[in-house]
Formats: structure tokens, sequence, C-alpha cells
């Protein structure tokens, strides 16, 4: 089964130079787990929420509060409100990052025509769960992991119909 026949055509993009703030809007409103991002026509790479969720790294809980045992009752919600407020301080700043600071680069493609079992070897080996679909240069599609499930399943009904029928 070839890469066109699974993969969702005309996907969702942003630009290289739009904002984290903007990727995760996409993300959420689409129910998606990854974006291309486009440099003009060209695919510059892909935005996914382990992306944004890594600018999210705060610092460790903090070890400078110590109360006695007695106490350890309200000593852990002390640091996880100190975490928190650093977690907001954080939140802040980085919804105005373009998302080509954030972005997996280069961009790992594969041509339309392409085999299902050939997208699920590079992402396998590449550890990524999509992949920008196109043809020639051009963004056609994208296909993902749950794509490709799909495919061999719809390929798995195909073959046991037809030896059904003999």
């Amino acid at each position: 089964m070839k890469i066109k026949d699974v993969m969702t055509r005309d996907p969702v993009t942003i630009p290289v130079d739009g904002k984290v703030r903007e990727a995760a809007r996409l993300l959420r409103t689409h129910h998606i787990g990854g974006l291309p991002v486009m440099d003009g026509d060209r695919v510059a790479g892909v935005v996914t929420e382990s992306d944004i969720l890594s600018l999210l790294k705060v610092e460790d809980v903090s070890e400078d509060l110590w109360l006695p045992s007695p106490l350890e009752v309200i000593e852990i919600p002390i640091r996880e409100y100190i975490n928190w407020g650093r977690t907001k301080k954080a939140l802040a700043s980085i919804g105005d990052l373009e998302v080509r600071e954030v972005m997996s680069m280069p961009a790992i493609t594969i041509g339309e025509d392409a085999d299902i079992e050939e997208a699920a070897a590079i992402m396998l080996r590449e550890n990524i769960a999509r992949l920008p679909v196109v043809r020639g240069s051009r963004l056609v599609g994208i296909v993902t992991r749950a794509d490709i499930v799909r495919g061999v399943g719809k390929e798995y009904e195909l073959v046991r119909g037809e030896q059904g029928t003999d």
C-alpha cells in the first residue's frame, strides 16, 4: 500500500516565523500532535507537542526549603507552589518564540508513492510519529503512525476478503 492511500491531504501547517502560541493553538484545535513548518513552499521542519513541552522545563523541586518532620505535610504543597510560580513565568515567555526556534529539523519527508513499510521503517529508525509527504519538493500531505496502522489493517482486510472468495 502506498503513502498516498493513507495520508492526510493538505495538512495544517505553520510558517517558520509563526509563534509557538499559534502552533499550540493549531495542535489543540485540530487534535493533532505535530505540524509541518513551512519556509515559503519548502518544508523546513516539524513542530510537535514534545517540542513545545520541552520548553516548559523548569528547575527541579527546590532543595533549599526544609521544614521539620511534623510540618512535612505542608512542605510539599509549598514546594509545589514555588515550582508553579516558575512554570507560570516560563509559560508567559515561550508563547512569543518563533516556531523556527523550537521545531525539529531538518524535516524528514517521504514521497507519496513510497510504500507504507518504508514510512514505518523511517519512523522507527528516527523515533518520530509523523512524516510530511511530498511530491517533488511540494507538501501534499502528512502520514502518521496511526495512518500506517490503519493501512496495514486495510491491507489485511483486502487480502482476507480475496482469500474468502476463492
